[in-house]
């Protein structure tokens, strides 16, 4: 039998000091008592729901979502861990794209499975959402759903979405969520870039949030039950992090870095992915297939034109060098391209978005075969049509950024309920 919340409170505040309960909207979200203050190690909410001994899952049937981030300090992976004691009754694991091992590559995952290291049967949770996601829910027999993945901080991120999703269907299936808080890698100091026009939702978007967020997982657990699952929400607990404060990059949190994806490879990947990931609508390379995906660029026929440009710019933070390289798969499989490198100087003064968008306005007017994905995937990625239209009238960077303004001001006012950390 499930603790209640008045008996999570009871048990002398243990568990509900790294609990907030949130049914409806974010008026009914129970306190989350803050991070430590101090510069030590960073505890995950699975460290603190350890030290707990579980007692938030006590008496129920546990499934995990998660992937290869889903590691303690010392990269045991927290199903490793919870699978062979006593105190937690874990039956299910739950996998997204990549896999629950992380054996797939981009738009790919590992179906239906039983792991072979416990046994535990795993369901592929991939582009399933609504009640197919919740039938696949129940037919697991759990009771409770844990959420444990490293997010990258940016909205086309897909696991937040995957986050969401199970929100959603946990709520269709009658199951409890609890969201086990890990860093945003890049700070939680600012939300950035265009919020999404809701005509443009897809799975690298479902909802109108920000294009760099500034949040954790937690939050924006808090954040979609209140704001977009109100009509049905889940019953949703988070676990924060103790340690934690939005101005932390990864690299200050003592944390081990997992790469979250195949081409999510360094923190440094995911400083600069919320902008450098707009080329995934383009001819040129993002950089995949190289060793430093979303940092290199570029094309056949790009020359040293567009580096200069980029750097005439003088955008804070941020240099460009001219690159040459020869992706080892995806765009310009073993072709040798030329572009830019995006090397990040000062990260407390960069916007990777700005920085994105002055990309893609200086590769357009340097190289004359610049062009948009067919299917105007950057619309999807943007969340609107104003970028690729602005761009193509000859807009500047300073005119596309005005753009989104209006809409990133009421997005950080809404965002700013539900933030649970300081600093």
């Amino acid at each position: 039998m499930s603790l209640s919340r008045r008996g999570l409170l009871a048990a002398g505040g243990a568990v509900g000091a790294v609990a907030a309960t949130a049914a409806g909207t974010g008026g009914a979200a129970a306190s989350v008592r803050g991070p430590g203050h101090g510069r030590g190690r960073v505890r995950t909410g699975f460290d603190r729901l350890a030290a707990e001994g579980y007692r938030l899952l006590r008496g129920q049937k546990v499934g995990v979502v998660t992937n290869p981030t889903g590691v303690t300090a010392d990269v045991r992976h927290i199903v490793d861990v919870m699978h062979p004691d006593s105190r937690v009754e874990l039956t299910a694991v739950f996998g997204p794209e990549h896999g629950f091992r992380g054996t797939a590559q981009a738009g790919g995952s590992e179906g239906r499975y039983d792991d072979p290291v416990t046994g535990l049967p795993v369901y592929d949770t991939y582009l399933t959402s609504g009640q197919p996601l919740a039938d696949i829910f129940t037919a697991s027999g759990v009771d409770t759903v844990v959420f444990d993945i490293q997010d990258a901080g940016a909205r086309f991120y897909t696991y937040i979405w995957t986050l969401y999703d199970c929100m959603e269907a946990a709520a269709l299936a009658g199951k409890r969520l609890v969201v086990l808080d890990r860093p945003n890698p890049v700070s939680g100091r600012a939300a950035l870039g265009p919020v999404l026009d809701p005509a443009f939702a897809t799975f690298v978007g479902r909802r109108e949030i920000a294009q760099a967020h500034g949040m954790t997982v937690a939050e924006l657990a808090l954040f979609f039950n209140a704001e977009f699952l109100h009509e049905n929400p889940v019953r949703l607990e988070v676990v924060t992090m103790s340690g934690w404060r939005r101005s932390d990059f990864f690299d200050d949190t003592g944390l081990p870095w997992v790469p979250p994806s195949p081409n999510m490879p360094t923190p440094e990947t995911a400083l600069v992915y919320s902008g450098t990931c707009l080329f995934e609508g383009t001819n040129l390379s993002e950089g995949r297939g190289t060793t430093r995906p979303f940092e290199l660029l570029g094309a056949e026929g790009v020359d040293h034109r567009w580096a200069a440009a980029a750097n005439a710019l003088r955008l804070p933070g941020v240099a460009f060098r001219e690159a040459y390289f020869a992706p080892t798969f995806s765009k310009f499989e073993g072709t040798t391209v030329g572009g830019v490198q995006v090397h990040v100087q000062d990260r407390e003064a960069f916007d990777p978005v700005r920085t994105g968008i002055a990309l893609l306005v200086t590769a357009k007017r340097t190289w004359s075969g610049f062009a948009w994905r067919p299917d105007n995937w950057i619309d999807k990625l943007t969340g609107n049509t104003r970028v690729r239209t602005m761009i193509d009238a000859g807009a500047d960077t300073d005119a596309v950024v005005d753009a989104w303004r209006a809409d990133l001001t009421a997005f950080r006012a809404k965002r700013r309920r539900y933030l649970r950390y300081g600093g």
